[in-house]
């Protein structure tokens, strides 16, 4: 059931925004209102940040045991309540119900693993030498400042939420304001588990106004973005500016390196699920599929019959297998593309248009589109559309598939598909992705390093050396001789300051 309106939640209560302004929430399948969300600005990303600075006195002195309790307990709820984040994912984004029961089954994942990590994480002991004990412990960083996309909000938002509170931080959201309900949704779930009141704080509101709100605040110690490229160089500015940390998971242009020993069938397959999976909404999109030039023709042929046979339509259908672009900006940006395409020479295969279905006119829908003859040095080939567009680019051997893949600004993701596995293997390494896959794409585990290099950004959601990010290091330097020390005794005995 979809609220008609759904407050902020600051500091373990209701809110709306102190100027009393609200924005609207579309459903991408019709264009009609979905809900309305307040409009939050700087007065509410302070009280925010207040209540997470007095919740961070409780949650940050909790030992890991106790915190551990609280995210297993909210991996338990979010579990007994995950068809209603379903049916909400669902209406927000537009990504069609076969896509969000997949994906949205697998959150609990991560609180149940970070839960753990905080468990297990050990202290470090070091070879100082002499009569001194050297140890390093890692403590909160304080208040941390999550801003996080309209693709995947739950997930995403998962993905960085889990690691900073098993570490012992306490968290202000800015989710975008295109599908922020599923964030405000989750800190009841989390609120429910036992998280201190304010530890959690979800403000909602514009990116140009609460965000960066956030990110210029004072009180924050941290900023974790996922966004476009250019966002995140500003935001990380703001951080340089006070030296704070900042993770930022940013923009994607992923190649698909398909080798001529792999079985058509196989290729295509991997490439429709790459390139059309969430309607190319999806950083890690392989949008540039790069296919070995013995077997181009023959993969090019098979791919455009299979896009033509993707069931598009209505999300909550669990028979529609591609679902709307999530805003008329988006389908807009998608349409200007295709026609830049046309423009640089390239072959539109298939596909090319926006589409109007019976029962959703006003939905913004565009068909599965596949560029041919494609260079590496056109827009089409060097530019993150975030929508449903594959160009196919031939390549010769080896050296030439890491060239290709090699060839734009963006390094988050790759994959390579090849039945050679040394092969598969070499071409990897040589790839400058932050991740690549073989043999499949997409796949995700949080116990996985994921970010990327370049254009795709800095730092890594996931794994231990997430866990770590959100901590401060300090080295404990005990002296166990005894001894009286005096440097400034006149004496004859030998001194030591390092």
């Amino acid at each position: 059931m979809i609220c008609d309106h759904y407050p902020m939640r600051i500091g373990g209560r209701e809110a709306d925004a102190a100027s009393g302004a609200r924005l609207e929430v579309l459903n991408p399948a019709t264009g009609r209102l979905l809900c309305t969300v307040p409009a939050g600005d700087a007065d509410d990303i302070a009280a925010a940040v207040a209540a997470a600075a007095a919740a961070g006195e409780v949650w940050g002195r909790k030992s890991p045991l106790d915190r551990a309790a609280v995210l297993n307990r909210a991996a338990e709820i979010l579990t007994r309540r995950m068809p209603e984040f379903v049916a909400v994912e669902v209406a927000q984004t537009g990504r069609p119900v076969r896509e969000m029961l997949a994906q949205l089954a697998r959150t609990p994942e991560w609180y149940s693993y970070f839960a753990a990590v905080a468990r297990t994480h050990e202290t470090h002991v070091h070879p100082f030498g002499g009569a001194y004990l050297n140890y390093s412990r890692r403590a909160p960083l304080g208040v941390v400042g999550l801003v996080t996309p309209w693709n995947h909000p739950l997930l995403i938002l998962t993905k960085k939420i889990a690691p900073a509170l098993a570490a012992g931080n306490t968290v202000v959201v800015k989710p975008s304001e295109v599908a922020p309900v599923t964030p405000l949704m989750l800190a009841d779930v989390l609120d429910k588990a036992g998280l201190p009141a304010g530890a959690c704080n979800v403000v909602t509101g514009y990116g140009a106004v609460a965000g960066a709100a956030l990110g210029a605040h004072p009180g924050i110690s941290k900023i974790d973005l996922t966004g476009g490229t250019e966002t995140g160089r500003r935001v990380a500015a703001l951080a340089g500016e006070r030296l704070i940390p900042f993770s930022g998971e940013l923009g994607g242009k992923a190649s698909v390196v398909v080798f001529d020993d792999m079985p058509d069938d196989r290729a295509v397959s991997a490439a429709l699920f790459a390139a059309f999976i969430a309607a190319g909404q999806t950083c890690v999109q392989g949008a540039r599929l790069l296919v070995q030039r013995s077997v181009h023709d023959r993969v090019l042929d098979r791919l455009v019959a299979r896009a033509r046979r993707i069931r598009i339509g209505d999300p909550t259908d669990p028979a529609t297998q591609m679902g709307p672009l999530v805003s008329q900006r988006q389908l807009d940006t998608v349409e200007r593309y295709v026609a830049i395409g046309r423009a640089e020479g390239a072959r539109l295969a298939h596909g090319g248009n926006r589409l109007q279905l019976e029962g959703m006119a006003g939905g913004f829908f565009h068909e599965p589109t596949i560029f041919a003859g494609v260079h590496n040095d056109m827009r089409i080939a060097q530019e993150e559309i975030f929508g449903p567009v594959v160009c196919v680019i031939p390549f010769e051997d080896e050296d030439d598939a890491v060239r290709l893949a090699n060839g734009t600004a963006f390094g988050l993701a790759a994959s390579v598909w090849s039945a050679d596995i040394a092969r598969a293997q070499r071409v990897a390494q040589r790839i400058d992705s932050g991740i690549v896959w073989i043999n499949d794409h997409h796949r995700i585990d949080p116990s996985s390093p994921w970010g990327g290099f370049g254009d795709s950004g800095l730092g890594k959601e996931n794994g231990i050396v997430c866990y770590e990010s959100y901590t401060r290091l300090q080295s404990v330097v005990v002296n166990l001789s005894g001894d009286h020390f005096d440097w400034f005794a006149d004496d004859a005995a030998d001194k030591r300051y390092s």
